[in-house]
């Protein structure tokens, strides 16, 4: 007994419990953000199909999506560093689920502006006369958009995106500045374009469908600026 407990200093255990609160809120964040991303991608398969339009998956697109979730969950957010008065928190509930009824509601209600805004980039650009091709390229960068969008508010429920950029994650910059250049190359090389069935798209369709993506999660930010005392993950 004597052996352990020596090693047992104040610092060492305040050390133990702020890297034990900082890993059960990145499993929060990390089970909020693979929750809220799988809405729109299951929306995605089933809605266009529901409405006559043109299938917006293939096998190819579930793969490159799967790429940038599965890294995103395993390796960035669990590089997140502890949120900022971590330690000011009174102990928390044992019986505290680790994924409640409000941060479930919060993740479903990202995950269904996401796919709004994807199925309104599909269905204007149909509308619009744009080919199948074209629809679905436009439609698919606004859904990764939107997806790289997720991981960003994701990283903190009670702090900005731009306060957040101030807190050091190579990992989670690794996995979006990968999965933008290479939807980028996807939207510009020939043969790329012909693997995930895209057509060439003008740089005005890709701004507008930009701005679709980033604006489906820049929502939440708003959310946090007004309850970030009563954040559900960070509590």
């Amino acid at each position: 007994m004597t052996v352990y407990t020596k090693f047992l200093t104040p610092s060492s255990i305040v050390h133990a419990v702020r890297l034990g609160r900082g890993i059960f809120d990145n499993l929060r964040k990390a089970m909020a953000y693979i929750f809220a991303v799988h809405i729109p991608i299951a929306g995605l398969a089933l809605i266009p199909l529901l409405l006559g339009w043109p299938p917006v998956f293939a096998p190819v697109h579930i793969v490159f999506l799967e790429m940038i979730i599965n890294p995103a969950c395993s390796v960035a957010f669990e590089a997140e560093l502890a949120e900022p008065g971590v330690m000011n928190r009174p102990p928390r509930n044992p019986q505290e689920p680790l994924f409640g009824k409000q941060i479930l509601f919060l993740s479903f209600l990202q995950g269904v502006v996401v796919l709004f805004a994807s199925l309104a980039i599909l269905g204007y650009s149909l509308h619009q006369g744009a080919s199948e091709t074209e629809a679905r390229a436009l439609t698919f960068f606004t859904l990764v958009i939107g997806n790289l969008g997720l991981i960003l508010v994701n990283r903190s429920w009670q702090h900005s995106i731009l306060r957040t950029l101030n807190s050091p994650n190579p990992a989670l910059w690794w996995v979006i500045g990968g999965a933008f250049s290479f939807l980028l190359l996807a939207l510009t090389l020939p043969f790329l374009r012909e693997v995930f069935h895209f057509a060439p798209v003008m740089p005005f369709q890709l701004a507008f469908s930009f701005a679709a993506g980033l604006g489906s999660v820049l929502w939440f930010e708003v959310y946090k600026a007004v309850y970030s005392k009563h954040c559900p993950v960070t509590k």
